[in-house]
């Protein structure tokens, strides 16, 4: 059933119960969640001009879902027409669009709106947002959907300013420019390379791709979705729920694997050296990509199609460091110069991390960025102490190395719809609750019993004969995992069903308790 929002297209309303930054997978699905438990006024703040998120910002040759398709949507949007076992970029976006159509969350969105400043009024008990342009608004409530990976990550190469072609970060992708007959250099042989490289090789005069560390790769085996299997997903009973289940089955095992016994992994390690073996003709070149770490310690990728594009004669793969640009190349550390007419960065993101994008001062002037300068660090990657009603999705230790992560979007969406009941509903001593806030203990607490749990995972293990180190962009410099869930998502989906009353306060009224609070820490429930 179609939901009526709070319409911001009104200028002289500037204040809203809940505002949404993002409106991408994650924003929609909370504004969705929160008008169906009540909340009327919810606006979503969107930077772009159009709906979509990172399936809206890439849209790079070859772009698509390592996740299959009926898994990577949202439970109660469930889409009977995907294409493929794996959806391209087109799709998906156009799923997402017609999500927020059929809820009518175009008309409770301001486009244009890149929010930059966050500041809480602790009288007023609400915040105060702080748009690009200079406009201002206010809101009771907070909510980050602004995405796990979003900010694009660009080396800072020396001679970067001198190079005379074209450079642009793989999820910028400049359409307006034809790669036909060029020289293109491409820096990265992560999730989006893979997927760029094969599409570009046939059109180019030259490929030069350059791996500072080769990953593991299994077979996609991607497939187009017949007619029938269509049609028998939109009209039999039960049919399309079966598949969504059979195919999160499939997954949950892996996490053995990635969170118990690494040792698990070693037959998957194999599968993904023979397959590799398989594809790639020239012996020189195999030993090149094989990873000197465990499968499971960096993202472990899907294609069917990129090692055969390494035997194509225009395609040559470079292993030394960069050393710098040149007006019209690269140049390596032994003095190798690679020509090129066109760069494309295709060197990830800075994960799990709003304040890239966005200052945010919480409770008594702290500013996260400055609570977070060691690495971001959050309550069930939900909330963090000392910033009240602000939640985030897709915070701090919501990633998965095995599922979907809209498995953990919506475990989030409902945990935090839940908190917010608290603020219509709950009452604490000193009167109604006005600001929900995680207790600095229960943060501690959970966030030591997590990176526990990280110990002799596929994440953090030390030398260990075969299996080897793992160090990662899942780490900060110190070690310290802030990326990942490490164990089942059943696991998450558990922890997540109910948020303990006892481990929040009123930090309006700051002494405060609530009533009767239910036995159990943060740190038990999430065991």
């Amino acid at each position: 059933m179609p939901l009526t929002l709070h319409r911001p297209d009104r200028e002289e309303q500037h204040h809203s119960e809940v505002a949404i930054l993002g409106a991408g997978f994650a924003g929609i699905c909370m504004a969705i969640r929160l008008r169906q438990q009540g909340h009327c006024d919810v606006v979503l703040y969107e930077r772009a001009t159009s709906l979509g998120g990172t399936w809206r910002d890439n849209t790079y040759p070859g772009c698509g879902c390592d996740v299959p398709s009926h898994l990577y949507s949202l439970s109660f949007a469930r889409n009977p027409d995907w294409s493929r076992t794996y959806a391209p970029q087109h799709e998906i976006l156009a799923y997402i669009k017609d999500v927020a159509t059929r809820y009518r969350l175009e008309e409770a969105t301001r486009f244009s709106t890149e929010i930059v400043d966050l500041r809480w009024q602790a009288a007023a008990g609400r915040w105060e947002l702080t748009a690009a342009d200079g406009r201002q608004f206010t809101a009771g409530v907070v909510i980050s959907a602004m995405g796990g990976l979003h900010i694009p990550s660009t080396p800072d190469l020396p001679g970067r300013d001198t190079f005379r072609g074209v450079a642009f970060h793989s999820a910028r992708w400049q359409h307006d420019i034809d790669l036909t007959g060029k020289r293109v250099a491409v820096i990265g042989t992560g999730a989006s390379a893979i997927q760029i490289v094969p599409e570009i090789a046939p059109q180019v005069a030259q490929l030069t791709v350059f791996q500072r560390t080769p990953a593991w790769i299994l077979p996609r085996n991607d497939r187009l979705t017949t007619p029938f299997s269509r049609w028998a997903m939109r009209y039999v009973p039960g049919l399309q729920s079966l598949r969504r289940l059979s195919q999160y089955w499939a997954a949950e095992p892996i996490a053995v694997g990635f969170s118990l016994k690494p040792k698990a992994l070693g037959s998957s390690q194999k599968r993904a050296d023979r397959f590799m073996r398989s594809q790639i003709n020239d012996p020189a070149i195999q030993a090149q990509l094989v990873p000197p770490y465990s499968i499971g310690c960096k993202r472990v990728l899907l294609s069917d199609t990129f090692y055969p594009t390494l035997n194509r004669a225009n395609v040559d793969l470079v292993t030394r460091s960069i050393a710098g640009l040149t007006p019209d190349g690269l140049v390596t550390e032994n003095g190798n110069h690679w020509p090129a007419d066109v760069l494309i960065y295709a060197t990830g993101f800075k994960p799990f991390n709003p304040t890239h994008q966005v200052r945010i001062a919480g409770r008594d002037g702290r500013v996260l960025a400055d609570d977070w300068a060691s690495g971001p660090e959050a309550f069930k990657g939900v909330a963090v102490a000392g910033y009240p009603n602000f939640f985030m999705l897709m915070g701090p230790n919501s990633g998965l190395g095995h599922s979907s992560i809209l498995l953990m979007i919506e475990a989030q969406v409902g945990y935090i719809s839940r908190c917010l009941r608290w603020l219509k509903r709950s009452r604490w001593r000193g009167g109604p609750m006005r600001a929900i806030e995680v207790r600095p203990e229960s943060q501690r607490s959970y966030n030591a019993w997590l990176q526990q749990r990280f110990t002799g995972t596929v994440w953090n293990r030390e030398p260990d004969g075969n299996l080897g180190s793992c160090s990662s962009w899942y780490q900060t410099a110190s070690g310290r995992n802030f990326t990942l869930w490490p164990s089942f998502a059943t696991a998450y989906l558990w922890t997540m069903r109910q948020p303990d009353p006892s481990c929040f306060f009123d930090a309006n009224h700051q002494a405060s308790t609530p009533e009767q609070p239910p036995a159990g820490g943060a740190h038990r429930q999430a065991a």
